[in-house]
């Protein structure tokens, strides 16, 4: 093997596609933390300053706005989220952090443009601001770290906002979802991966080459890097065997159908894959939707009632149905991992494919599978 030979994986996928990355809201919200909170303590802001990302990326942010006043201070960022066609893209992402009284923590508040959740089957409670549970906690690691150099207690308010970010949000599902009044600051692993349709299905296609031609007899297709790490704690998979498929369950599969594998694995989160389910071979939140009907369809046949289905059908996300099933018994979980997995090999004609579909919620434990099944 020659020292160019490719690799295969994520990683590889990414810079095949030759797409510049970015940063999620929720890495620019911690930089803006960060700054501001080293200001609170220090009196001056570091500028650029560097923040430590889930996987190790340590990116440095250039300051936008800066200012220190009245025992807060504030500091803000903009967004850049490559070349993926982000609405968040040239955001002015701001943190405003005070000193609380000791024991306090770390107490989040939602500022101008930054939405509130107002309906359940969200990672956070009603009421919160739509922080999301990782930026959450980047924001208090590096408050921590701040507070061990300079000598601080750590307990703080931090206060996120994005300019014009209600109105960005109407171009969001927010809307529709609850969560009213801006933004969520999302992001697991704090980068924007850019995506181009035929960019990143070129990618697919090479990833499925690479791993065919190291021998690779079983590969996953997984939405990100949560489904990633299921798929490697369950199967113990190699890098060059994993596809990063994103929105592209159809391109996966059409192309597997004409270069096979022997056993492939199809991961992710239970709401896209419920759409995998339902028909849809593109699982952008753009392009298909959860439908919660099918859902209370899968769960009439998992032994639900009538009163069970209705409330799923009302659900006010793919999540929130899960639930409500969950406390009854349903195994709506396992019943959308079956059948997407059925869509599957429809898709695949016949080709010589084993199938499973492993559903996973938005910390990586997994809420549905299916079993192995052939042509």
């Amino acid at each position: 093997m020659s020292e160019t030979a490719p690799v295969g994986g994520r990683s590889a996928q990414l810079k095949h596609t030759g797409l510049r990355p970015g940063w999620t809201t929720g890495a620019c919200a911690t930089a803006a933390t960060t700054a501001a909170y080293t200001a609170l303590l220090t009196g001056d802001f570091p500028d650029p300053v560097t923040i430590t990302l889930p996987k190790g990326r340590t990116p440095a942010f250039a300051l936008a706005a800066e200012e220190l006043a009245g025992g807060r201070a504030t500091a803000a960022v903009v967004k850049d989220a490559g070349d993926d066609p982000d609405v968040t893209h040239g955001a002015l992402i701001r943190a405003t952090v005070r000193v609380l009284p000791a024991g306090s923590g770390v107490v989040f508040r939602a500022g101008p443009g930054v939405g509130t959740v107002t309906r359940p089957g969200l990672p956070l409670d009603v009421g919160e601001p739509a922080i999301n549970p990782v930026p959450r906690q980047m924001m208090r690691d590096h408050v921590a770290e701040v507070a061990a150099r300079h000598g601080g207690a750590g307990d703080v308010e931090i206060t996120v906002s994005v300019d014009h970010g209600e109105e960005i949000a109407r171009s969001t599902w927010n809307p529709r979802l609850g969560i009213l009044g801006g933004l969520s600051v999302l992001g697991t692993t704090g980068v924007v991966v850019p995506y181009s349709c035929s960019a990143w299905i070129d990618s697919i296609r090479r990833g499925v080459d690479v791993a065919r031609a190291a021998g690779r007899t079983h590969v996953a297709g997984c939405t990100g890097s949560t489904s990633e790490r299921t798929v490697v704690a369950l199967y113990g998979l190699p890098e060059d065997a994993l596809l990063d498929m994103g929105d592209f369950a159809g391109a996966v599969l059409k192309y597997v159908r004409r270069h096979p594998v022997e056993r492939l694995t199809v991961c992710g989160g239970f709401a896209k894959l419920s759409k995998l389910a339902a028909g849809h071979m593109d699982l952008h939140s753009a392009r298909s939707q959860v439908d919660k009907g099918f859902l209370a369809e899968l769960a009439r046949r998992g032994g639900a009632d009538e009163g069970l289905a209705a409330e799923v059908a009302a659900a006010n996300t793919g999540l929130a149905a899960l639930q409500s099933c969950a406390a009854r018994g349903v195994p709506l979980g396992d019943l959308v991992a079956a059948t997407a997995r059925d869509r599957a090999l429809e898709v695949l004609r016949g080709a010589p494919v084993t199938v499973d579909v492993v559903c996973v919620d938005r910390a990586g434990t997994v809420v549905g599978r299916s079993t192995p099944k052939g042509p």
